[in-house]
């Protein structure tokens, strides 16, 4: 998973990370992108944790494996009602005694995953509080239990060399809660959980209204500042564009915000980008024609540089992908779902599809195990290699077919929202 991961994701950055590796604190998470959000947080925060899970990833033949991976399930009521509700007794009794030996907990605090990727944050619910309170009756409030805010930031989940971020904010000691808690619990709890989910917010961009979220990408892609995963600026750090992205989103919230202009502004930018749909353009490859002076043979020159390295990526991993993409497509309903279960099921694919690279390696090419077990690690750099040979080659063609073609009409459009968005944006400062 490490090694997948690391190829995945083009760049990772992670703010804050939590000295401690066990702190028995429980750590609240957004969750914008299914199963490549524990993994994520996983590989690259510091923190160890034990995974809440939903209940019916469970089934009989994976529950030693998930449970291995520190996963313990949880019962929603919508799923068994009050069936449900009493397994979580023993769930929550076990979270207790992992809290009270100093592991960690790590809870999706918005419950589920959109449909199609959105930079915001859902409703909290009352689960990590609730739990962390419990724990520490259960423990007789004689240790020490957190909670803390956190951010998964992705560029493009669903895609392939893309990038994230987590944010870590700082942890609150439910003891200090005691008294409030024994007056009302209830309250505490809404109140808590209300906290929480405004400290969540200060660690993602959270587009308060999703009917703004299009927009706000549409900005960051025209300014070629925050998370857009294809039109950013190089020399902007990830931290730099997530700070402009999240603030952007803050400033687009802010209700006082005169909305006459904001949806002329709004407008002028939908009819942009829907020009660019109609003539199947993207957006960045406008940017590269009109104002980078950079050559199209350059992904030419990378692709026959890549080439004898794709063709032993290919030999290695063309059937094991295709065969994972079909599995995870028949399976999966929700696309929401595919880009992390692939990675999921197709290393381990990879790597059971080429086991036989290592004694074939040994007897027939070099009588070396070390040399056979390099050769067969080298298989993950080999199917990259695949992958960015023919990225190269998808470049090339786009920007040799957009060099034909006439933008004129586009680019005119384009520069009158740059300079509308320039005098929309005038107070706005990160």
């Amino acid at each position: 998973m490490s090694y997948s991961l690391r190829i995945f994701f083009r760049k990772h950055k992670v703010i804050n990370n939590p000295k401690k590796m066990l702190d028995g604190t429980i750590y609240a998470t957004n969750h914008p992108s299914s199963f490549l959000d524990p993994l994520a947080f996983g590989e690259f925060s510091r923190p160890s944790v034990f995974f809440m899970t939903r209940s019916d990833v469970f089934i009989k033949p994976l529950k030693p494996l998930l449970s291995s991976c520190q996963m313990l399930p949880i019962y929603r009521q919508l799923d068994g009602g009050e069936e449900a509700l009493k397994k979580n007794k023993a769930v929550f009794d076990e979270c207790a005694r992992l809290l009270k030996r100093k592991r960690n907990l790590l809870l999706f605090a918005e419950g589920f995953t959109d449909d199609v990727f959105i930079r915001r944050l859902k409703k909290v619910r009352k689960g990590a509080i609730r739990i962390g309170f419990e724990s520490l009756e259960e423990n007789n409030w004689e240790k020490e239990i957190k909670i803390c805010a956190v951010g998964l930031n992705y560029t493009e989940p669903s895609k392939m060399r893309s990038d994230v971020l987590i944010s870590f904010s700082d942890s609150i000691l439910l003891n200090d809660y005691k008294k409030d808690y024994l007056e009302n619990k209830n309250r505490t709890i809404t109140s808590l959980t209300r906290t929480i989910e405004k400290m969540m917010q200060e660690q993602i961009t959270h587009n308060q209204r999703a009917d703004l979220a299009p927009f706000h990408e549409q900005i960051m892609m025209i300014t070629r500042k925050g998370m857009n995963n294809e039109c950013f600026d190089n020399n902007l750090s990830l931290e730099e564009r997530w700070i402009y992205s999240k603030q952007l989103a803050k400033w687009l919230n802010n209700n006082k915000r005169d909305q006459e202009i904001l949806n002329q502004v709004k407008s002028e930018s939908d009819e942009y980008f829907s020009l660019l749909k109609k003539n199947n353009i993207e957006e960045n490859l406008i940017h590269w024609k009109h104002f980078e002076k950079s050559s199209k043979n350059k992904h030419l020159f990378k692709a026959l540089l890549l080439l004898p390295f794709a063709i032993i990526g290919f030999i290695h991993c063309a059937i094991p992908y295709f065969l994972t993409r079909k599995i995870v497509k028949k399976i999966m309903k929700r696309p929401v779902f595919w880009s992390s279960v692939k990675i999921v099921l197709g290393m381990p694919l990879i790597a059971v599809f080429n086991a036989w690279v290592i004694p074939v390696f040994y007897h027939y090419i070099y009588p070396n195990w070390g040399l056979a077990i390099l050769y067969f690690l080298s298989i993950g750099l080999t199917g990259f290699a695949t992958y960015m040979f023919f990225y190269h080659l998808k470049m090339y063609k786009k920007k040799s077919e957009i060099q034909n073609k006439d933008t004129q009409q586009l680019i005119e459009k384009r520069n009158q929202l740059s300079k509308r968005l320039e005098d929309f944006l005038a107070d706005f400062n990160y």
